[in-house]
């Protein structure tokens, strides 16, 4: 309905195929948000705590779908949709091992891959089975992978770190992903810090209650949540936040709640690479299209993209299944 009547979508009308990618982003977006118990299935007390109904009030107010980040916008979309595409090298909304890996240039760590694939954090059996996660499942690793202080993105990170799914963090598994960001450091000439002295940093950033292991709760009480998944299996970011003081690394967790999320941050950014590319590449062939805003620009491109790129619209056999398999620590969703 959204899709069909809000005055912000109707140069999809045009393309009518881009639909069901746009109508998968935001169920899943929704969910994401809402579902706080993971079970796929929204409960009357879980919609009360949220803010989804006052969202989609705003969209009788709101003619631009854009200012609303939270759920329905388009150009949030449209980076997800951009970065799942980059992976999909065959375009059947399906992506294995090897395709996530070369996100972001291979910033992720494999063995945290092999965990994205375990079954702890993805649905449907049967991408399970044969190795695959849909795009449904991308949806929610982008968005646990660029912002890593929502609750559902810490209980993300938290699922796959937790290999024996005892619901606390030792420092085995600490240990097992650090092992491989020194791998890779030492690939990159960059002397790796030893675990028992990073081990002594993430206890001290953390201050977790128990000696010894590290809950869910702990991590939903730190600052810095971000800091301490990335130092495990984010070499990229591991390194961007070494390169900060330790002082303005602090300031920018205390700061987090006046400014907005960094999730809104890396799809503005996005978005506007996104954009910029395609101008580039539009003054080779239409020299007018230069002079459009990023708004009539998009517009443009969804048209392009139809008449150019005709399987980036092809419809997928079938949408992911929603079922997701019961983790014992409940009592630290909120």
């Amino acid at each position: 309905d959204v899709v069909n009547s809000h005055p912000g979508l109707s140069f999809l009308k045009e393309a009518s195929e881009f639909h069901s990618r746009y109508i998968t982003t935001v169920i899943q977006r929704i969910f994401y948000t809402v579902n706080r118990s993971w079970s796929g299935k929204i409960t009357c007390n879980e919609l009360r705590k949220s803010n989804f109904l006052q969202n989609v009030a705003l969209l009788e107010d709101e003619s631009d779908i854009n200012q609303l980040t939270e759920y329905f916008s388009y150009e949030h979309f449209y980076v997800i949709y951009c970065k799942f595409w980059e992976l999909d090298t065959d375009h059947d909304l399906y992506i294995d091992r090897k395709d996530l890996a070369r996100h972001n240039d291979h910033a992720i760590s494999n063995r945290m891959i092999e965990r994205i694939f375990s079954g702890a954090v993805t649905r449907g059996r049967k991408a399970q089975k044969d190795g695959k996660i849909s795009y449904a499942d991308f949806v929610w690793f982008l968005i646990s992978e660029e912002d890593k202080k929502t609750p559902t993105s810490i209980e993300y990170w938290f699922r796959c770190m937790d290999l024996d799914g005892d619901g606390a963090l030792s420092m085995y598994e600490l240990e097992y992903f650090y092992e491989e960001q020194c791998q890779k450091l030492d690939n990159m000439a960059i002397e790796p810090l030893p675990f028992e002295d990073c081990l002594c940093q993430m206890l001290d950033l953390v201050k977790p209650q128990c000696e010894g292991k590290i809950t869910l709760h702990d991590l939903k009480r730190c600052k810095l949540t971000n800091v301490f998944f990335d130092t495990f299996f984010n070499i990229e970011k591991y390194l961007d936040h070494e390169q900060k003081d330790q002082f303005s690394t602090l300031r920018d967790g205390e700061g987090e709640s006046q400014e907005i999320s960094d999730w809104e941050k890396y799809a503005a950014e996005e978005y506007d690479i996104l954009v910029a590319e395609e101008a580039a590449s539009d003054q080779w062939n239409d020299g007018y299209e230069a002079e459009l805003n990023p708004v009539d620009h998009q517009k443009a491109n969804v048209l392009k993209y139809q008449m150019e790129k005709r399987p980036f619209f092809e419809m997928p056999s079938h949408l992911a299944d929603v079922d997701l398999d019961e983790y014992d620590y409940d009592e630290d969703f909120e």
